[in-house]
Formats: C-alpha cells, sequence, structure tokens
C-alpha cells in the first residue's frame, strides 16, 4: 500500500491535475492513473516520469507464464481424464462381478433342475475369462501411466494421481483374486454336490431296477405279488413249498399266516425251520389227534428237563374255511401268544426261554423237517391251502393282528415277506391267485 501511495505522488505532479502529459513524443499522449479514494488529486505530478516500452525480459516472462498456464490447463483436463477411465474401470469391475455372481447363480439353478445327474457347466471359463479382465486392466492402467509420463515430461508427474492409480490397482488385484478363490470353492462345493446326487441317483436307479426284476419274474397272472395262494392237496413226502429268504438271529418273533384245511387226523405242519444242528427250531403242527402246537429249539428236553421246548395252541382251523392264525414268542420268559382270525385265544410262557433262534436255516411250507431242508415225513404234512405267510422279527400288537384279520389293513413282514418271487414250490404243489377278502367272504 505504501508503494502505491509513493507511485501515486511521483505521477500527479504539483500544478497538473489529474493527468500527466507527456512531451518529447509525436503528438501528445496521455496516461491515465488509478488515485485511491480520499487522495488529494492536486498532488503534483512527476513529469519526467514516462511510461517506458515492454523490455525483453519482461516479454519473456510474460511468455513463461503464459506457457505454464498452459501446462496447468492440460495437466487439469489430463486429471479429469484419468479420473473418467478410472471410474469406467470401476463400473466394468462392477460389471464383471455382477456377471460372475448371476453366472454362479444361474448354474446352481439349472443344477437344482438336473435331476439325472448331469454336471453342471466348470466354472473354469469363468476363472479364466477374470483372469484376463485383470490382465487387461493392469494393461490398460500401464499405458495410462506411460500417457501421463509423457504429457508431463516438461513438468513433475503428479505424485497423488500416481499413488491413487496403484492404490486403486491393487485394491483391483485384491479384488480378482478374492472372486476367483470364491470360485474355485464353489466350484469344489458343486462337485461334492453332484458327486452325491449322482450316488443317490444311482442307488434309485438300481432299487427301481430290482423292484422291477423281481416284479418280471413274479407270475403276471396275479394283481400284486402278495396275491397268491399256494396249495397242497395231497399228503405225501414230496409236495412242498419253500422261502427263498432265511431268518437273521432273533429273540422274538410273530408269524401270521392265512390257512384252509379239512385234513383228519389232524392238519399236519403248516410251516417249519430248520438250522444246522437243529432241524425243529421252529415248529407248528398238528399231528394225529393232538392239538396244534409250538415247538421251540425242540431238541433240549433231554438235557433241561424242566424246560418246555412244546407249547399247545388253543385254536381249531380244520372246518374247511379260511382262517387267519398269529403266533408270537419272546425269549424273554419264553413268552407266547395265540390268535386266531385277529382274537387272542391262549397265552402261556416257559417256552425255550432265554434261547435266539439261530440265523441261517430253512423254511418250508407243509412240511416238518427230520434234517435241514428234507427228510420229509408224510404222515406229518400239511393238506389245504396257504397264503400271506409273514414274518417280523418283533411281537406284534394286537391292534395291528386284528386289522390283518379283519382284511381293514396288510402289513408285509419285516423278515419275510409273502411275494410270489421269494416262495418256490416242489412235487406238484401249485400257486393260483387269490384274493384272500373275497374268498373268505364267499365261504361265509
Amino acid at each position: 500500500m505504501t508503494a502505491l501511495f509513493v507511485a501515486l505522488l511521483l505521477i500527479f505532479a504539483p500544478g497538473s491535475g489529474k493527468v500527466a502529459r507527456a512531451s518529447g513524443a509525436k503528438g501528445n499522449r496521455f496516461v491515465c492513473t488509478a488515485v485511491p479514494a480520499g487522495t488529494d488529486i492536486n498532488c503534483p505530478v512527476d513529469t519526467n516520469n514516462r511510461v517506458q516500452s515492454t523490455s525483453p525480459q519482461e516479454e519473456e516472462l510474460r511468455n513463461t507464464v503464459i506457457q505454464l498456464r498452459e501446462t496447468i490447463l492440460q495437466q487439469k483436463e489430463t486429471i479429469v481424464s484419468q479420473q473418467g477411465t478410472i471410474k469406467e474401470l470401476n463400473s466394468k469391475l462392477a460389471r464383471c462381478e455382477a456377471d460372475a455372481k448371476s453366472r454362479g447363480n444361474a448354474r446352481r439353478k439349472d443344477y437344482s433342475k438336473n435331476t439325472m445327474g448331469d454336471l453342471p457347466r466348470d466354472p473354469a471359463e469363468t476363472v479364466q475369462q477374470l483372469g484376463k479382465t485383470m490382465q487387461s486392466l493392469k494393461d490398460r492402467l500401464e499405458n495410462l501411466e506411460q500417457q501421463l509420463r509423457a504429457n508431463t515430461s516438461s513438468g513433475p508427474f503428479p505424485n497423488e494421481l500416481k499413488d491413487l492409480l496403484k492404490h486403486r490397482l491393487s485394491d483391483l488385484e485384491g479384488q480378482l483374486l478374492t472372486r476367483v478363490a470364491e470360485l474355485e470353492e464353489e466350484k469344489s462345493q458343486l462337485y461334492n454336490e453332484t458327486a452325491a446326487h449322482r450316488q443317490r441317483t444311482e442307488n434309485t436307479l438300481k432299487s427301481l431296477l430290482d423292484r422291477i426284476t423281481e416284479l418280471e419274474k413274479s407270475n403276471s397272472a396275479f394283481k400284486s405279488p402278495e396275491d397268491f395262494k399256494v396249495s397242497l392237496p395231497l399228503r405225501t413226502n414230496y409236495l412242498y413249498g419253500r422261502i427263498k429268504k432265511s431268518l437273521p438271529e432273533m429273540y422274538a418273533f410273530t408269524v401270521c399266516m392265512w390257512l384252509k384245511s379239512s385234513a383228519s387226523p389232524g392238519i399236519g405242519t403248516p410251516f417249519s425251520y430248520g438250522v444246522p444242528g437243529q432241524a425243529n427250531e421252529i415248529v407248528l403242527i398238528e399231528w394225529g389227534n393232538n392239538p396244534i402246537e409250538l415247538l421251540v429249539n425242540d431238541k433240549t428236553q433231554i438235557l433241561h428237563p424242566m424246560v418246555s421246548q412244546v407249547a399247545q395252541l388253543p385254536l381249531s382251523v380244520s372246518d374247511g374255511r379260511w382262517h387267519h392264525i398269529c403266533i408270537t414268542w419272546t425269549t424273554r420268559d419264553g413268552f407266547w401268544e395265540a390268535y386266531q382270525d385277529g382274537e387272542r385265544l391262549g397265552t402261556g410262557e416257559n417256552l425255550a426261554p432265554w434261547h435266539p433262534i439261530k440265523p441261517g436255516g430253512v423254511i418250508i411250507l407243509g412240511q416238518e423237517q427230520d434234517i435241514v431242508g428234507g427228510r420229509f415225513d408224510a404222515t406229518q404234512a400239511f393238506v389245504g391251502e396257504l397264503s400271506h405267510f409273514n414274518m417280523w422279527d418283533r411281537v406284534l400288537r394286537p391292534i395291528d393282528i386284528s386289522a390283518m384279520a379283519n382284511c381293514s389293513a396288510y402289513m408285509p413282514g419285516n423278515v419275510v415277506p409273502w411275494v410270489d418271487a421269494n416262495v418256490e414250490v416242489f412235487g406238484g404243489a401249485t400257486k393260483a391267485a387269490l384274493e384272500i377278502c373275497e374268498d373268505r367272504l364267499f365261504d361265509s
């Protein structure tokens, strides 16, 4: 402010007024000078202070300032362009992530619909594409950095922008590597899920194939695999049926069947189960004028005379009509029950207590075994018809037995189910279609 005030005092000479006239030139030239407010305009002006022409140094400085200004503007435009490029790269990265996520969801959706065990598309293509995208981004950023160096060769490269680009590149690389790791993990999970799904599908198909094979082997004349009967019309030692399945070791059992017989004296042996070393492991028999008897491990009475291996059952089925009978037994105290047509007619205990039923034997329908699977006695043969021979490894509830006897429910045995493919006949015994409930109603 002081320098300005002195300059004004020098310009305005005494008596010259507001404007100083310059002499010694062609014509007159007036120089206007700004005077601060409140300054006395009557201050003298130095007429010898003439306006000097611009020197070469000043012109050079002015040109340098203009060049610097242009350089700064170019730097600013370059920075704005680079910021736009960075935004474009960010948007492309976001699109890449969104596309990868949508492809992952699409693959999971398609896989959930894959019910035939086909493998989904391998995510390796997506990983390779992301790798190419990351390399392309790195190349573009390096080109931008080189262009910045070329454009700013006349001045220093802006460190802030350089650090920003490096930081952004590092972030992009980290995000892409994280995404690649996620895709690898997703690939591993999809492989494991696909293998498990394929195993379940194969197991299901195998089960269906076994069932179809079993149905194909059965008699096509039967409406269902259990709707048939075995007929044993003569008292001989060569007519019999055989159950293909054997028994596991059991500590209790329930055996149920429909039978029809008018033979006398005694209906014979509806079934017997023999194992190596014990041909009479389980026997149901009515021989001569004796009542129906249940035998369990019937050979040890000589060794243990106080233990019973025979229980006499209060059943009567020799009237030529269909009857449903069930017998339950448990090794605990040798407790047994006898049912006829859904009604419990008798119970008892001490029948081979604490003796487990031995596994791996042979079940014969219509004959008593003197050796495992053979040496039959014609006087003990069953004469009549059998159906729905089922066996469980537990004691059934009375309500379940009653439901089967009343034809209101059907329960196949969990140890021995009555199916056509599971029963063989020999010596003239036959299998024929049967709807037991209709036949029983007709008999009534």
